[in-house]
């Protein structure tokens, strides 16, 4: 018996039949299943019309699963060689306090930094720092510490940019690159106002290098960041400039570009590229309450680097123009005790002894408003204005003095290197306080061998009016608007007039740690 078709009966017709009508009924409800969807889709995408086919609906489905995100690895080996790691072996003196309860050496220094003032005091007893529960032995003394950092060639001949607290106090510098090859490095030049350093590897004039960008990062700006962080060797960062200008108080110069790309300890030195893989700047620091990155970082901006190395590279050190003058930042409270209205300009404290600003007639509440015609905004644009004029040039300086506007002519000098003076404090005297503004004073004569007048702040009330103005224990009030300051009478006789003057703040003179601010005290006293 063979396969075939089933023989022809009158059931079968009627089978056939019904099945015929079931099939009809299929191929409709499947036609309104079909309106249905492109009904549905047309009402999605408008009056365009959308023919569906499956064999392009699995191709296009196709495509979208291959489609890749853009990758930094092009850029990564284009610049990877150039970056080093670098080993420091550094002469670190031990400072030990004495403060007079330690049984054996007068003081306890179990929690004393001793690396304070040096490249690695920012590491101590930091969470994951190589100087973690590290304790100092006891005695003063020298001791060789290994730490570690980043850098990047800047020329074929081995020329190496890192920062300067990497590579200050170091007896011996290795430098480690990405094919593992270890190079002795020299220190050129180093420049502690900006936080750079430039080294200096012999033997080879083939070295691989990246160039300075010529163009300004902008905010939003894709960047890489490359560097040794924690000592594991070369690690690539990405993220973007999430800001320009940035002050964070390391000094009058500061304008650092901040990046979200995570910066970690050890990446201090290494550089940051764009996409055209040219350096936007240094890494030279970081904001971590935990040690570790947050997303916070800075770096010293490509202009300012440049110009450091070159005069770096041609000097051995970095030559600025000086004023010689005291300057701070006007505030609200500053500008209502000048009687202004705009809160810009730089106000000078006092003109230092012999400088350029004293023998062009600046004095102390002078507000320098503009330097060769262009706009002073504050304090940290005039220091850097003034920074790249050329010793010996002339400057023009327009002043607010009292009210009035004043222009002089002050021939620039070069900025010297100034240690910073603290002032000694003898054991309290006749003291008396001002209840209101939260002080104790006392004759500055009484309290300090070194003072011969002013009235010394030797109490200040944590949260009181005048800690909030900004005075500290120690600081020396020297003068309130134009009346000397030698008595608590005179202070309360001078904050009283200024009231009675209409303005809510008094102007006061402090001289810190051998400088001289303003600060701007409240007028209402007791």
């Amino acid at each position: 018996m063979t396969d075939g078709p089933a023989p022809y009966t009158p059931e079968s017709e009627k089978k056939l039949s019904k099945n015929s009508v079931m099939l009809s009924q299929l191929r409709k409800r499947g036609t309104i299943y079909v309106s249905a969807l492109a009904l549905a889709l047309t009402a999605a995408l408008g009056t365009a019309s959308y023919e569906f086919r499956p064999d392009r609906a699995f191709a296009e489905s196709q495509s979208v699963t291959q489609q890749k995100l853009p990758s930094f690895a092009p850029l990564v080996n284009q610049v990877k060689s150039s970056v080093v790691s670098i080993r420091v072996k550094a002469d670190v003196e031990a400072k030990v306090a004495m403060n007079g309860d330690d049984e054996q050496f007068g003081g306890d220094n179990e929690n004393q930094n001793p690396f304070e003032g040096t490249p690695f005091e920012r590491f101590f007893n930091a969470p994951n720092s190589p100087f973690k529960n590290f304790k100092m032995p006891h005695g003063n003394g020298h001791h060789m510490v290994m730490a570690q950092g980043s850098g990047f060639f800047v020329s074929p001949d081995g020329y190496i940019v890192t920062n300067n607290h990497v590579a200050s106090n170091a007896v011996k510098l290795e430098v480690v690159m990405d094919d593992g090859k270890i190079y002795t490095a020299k220190v050129v030049g180093t420049d502690t106002r900006t936080d750079l350093a430039l080294l200096k590897v012999d033997g080879r004039n083939d070295f691989p290098y990246v160039k300075f960008s010529r163009s300004k990062a902008e905010v939003g700006d894709w960047v890489v960041a490359m560097g040794n962080p924690f000592g594991l060797g070369g690690t690539v960062t990405a993220g973007i400039v999430s800001a320009h200008g940035r002050d964070i108080g390391e000094g009058p110069y500061d304008d650092f570009l901040q990046i979200d790309a995570p910066i970690n300890k050890g990446n201090s030195g290494g550089p940051t590229f764009n996409q055209d893989g040219d350096v936007i700047g240094v890494n030279t620091a970081i904001y971590s309450p935990s040690g570790g990155s947050v997303g916070i970082a800075f770096d010293i901006p490509a202009k300012t680097a440049e110009r450091v190395i070159t005069a770096l590279k041609d000097e051995g050190h970095v030559t600025r123009g000086w004023l010689g003058v005291q300057i701070q930042g006007l505030t609200p409270e500053l500008a209502d005790s000048l009687g202004l209205k705009k809160v810009t300009g730089a106000l000078v404290a006092a003109p230092q002894e012999g400088s350029p600003a004293e023998q062009a007639g600046i004095k102390a509440g002078d507000l320098i408003t503009e330097l060769n015609g262009k706009e002073v905004k504050d304090a940290r644009d005039l220091a850097k204005k003034v920074a790249e004029l050329a010793p010996g040039s002339e400057a023009s300086v327009t002043l607010n003095r009292s009210g009035e506007g004043k222009t002089v002519t002050v021939k620039i000098g070069e900025l010297p290197e100034k240690p910073m003076q603290h002032a000694s404090l003898r054991p309290e005297s006749s003291k008396a306080g001002i209840t209101d503004l939260g002080i104790r004073v006392a004759p500055a004569s009484e309290v300090s061998a070194d003072e011969n007048k002013g009235l010394a702040v030797v109490g200040v009330e944590p949260g009181g009016k005048a800690a909030e103005a900004g005075l500290t224990q120690g600081d020396i009030i020297l003068k309130v608007g134009d009346e000397t300051v030698n008595g608590v009478q005179d202070l309360r006789r001078a904050l009283t007039d200024a009231g009675k003057a209409g303005h809510k703040n008094a102007l006061a003179l402090v001289k810190r740690n051998g400088d001289q601010r303003f600060i701007a005290l409240p007028t209402s006293v007791g």
